[in-house]
């Protein structure tokens, strides 16, 4: 990036909604981006229980019968993202920046190592120092992951993003492997501060660091 002039990233909050809902969104907003170019968004989310499973993922990673899952009204869904298996849940941030990489730079290890940036600038706001680990995507506080990363890029356009837990019940994640990593696990923001976090706080810390790291300037989007 030049810092020459900073790009508009439209802002999208949509409260809690079902992962198929929030992916009919996403799907709208690629291919308006991918037909229109140099326009970007960030849609940021919540979602009902729901286990998603990545290109590279697999069943064997899922430790719960889906009958069981389904009378828990937890979801099971295969997707087109990157990565293997994760949950997303109430009290995570999900992130989906669908965004043009022409009008930033075309690499996309470089996206997700900003993707993380942002994540670690972020908890260090609540005083917690989190960093990456050599090999994986994602962001770690020591052995624990508290935000998974997958993504998707066609034609330089971004799909998918990130979850960051927040006040997530980490027990929904005891029906997989995340990621399929078994020596390691999951933490929240929550669990490591001992306090229930005010979710609107951790979003307006997220977007400014966001604004910051992509040197853009997010605003809400027309019409929403």
């Amino acid at each position: 990036m030049t810092g020459v002039y900073l790009n508009q990233v439209y802002l999208i909050e949509n409260g809690l909604v079902s992962y198929n809902d929030g992916w009919t969104l996403q799907k709208k907003l690629f291919k308006q981006v991918t037909e229109q170019r140099n326009i970007h968004y960030l849609f940021l989310t919540e979602h009902h229980p729901v286990i998603t499973i990545g290109k590279s993922g697999t069943h064997k990673n899922l430790l719960t019968s889906q009958e069981y899952l389904h009378q828990q009204h937890i979801d099971v869904v295969e997707i087109d993202r990157g990565g293997d298996i994760t949950f997303h849940g109430p009290g995570q941030i999900v992130g989906y920046p669908i965004m043009d990489l022409c009008a930033f730079y075309k690499d996309v290890h470089w996206y997700l190592r900003m993707l993380e940036e942002v994540i670690i600038r972020t908890l260090r706001t609540f005083h917690i120092e989190s960093s990456r680990v050599p090999g994986m995507t994602g962001v770690w506080v020591q052995d624990a992951k508290i935000c998974a990363i997958g993504i998707k890029v066609t034609r330089w356009v971004t799909m998918h993003g990130f979850a960051l837990n927040v006040n997530t019940d980490l027990s929904f994640f005891d029906h997989i492997i995340p990621c399929g990593i078994d020596d390691k696990g999951v933490t929240s923001i929550s669990q490591l501060t001992g306090n229930i976090v005010n979710k609107n706080h951790v979003i307006k810390e997220l977007v400014g660091q966001f604004q910051q790291v992509f040197e853009v300037i997010c605003s809400p989007a027309p019409n929403n």
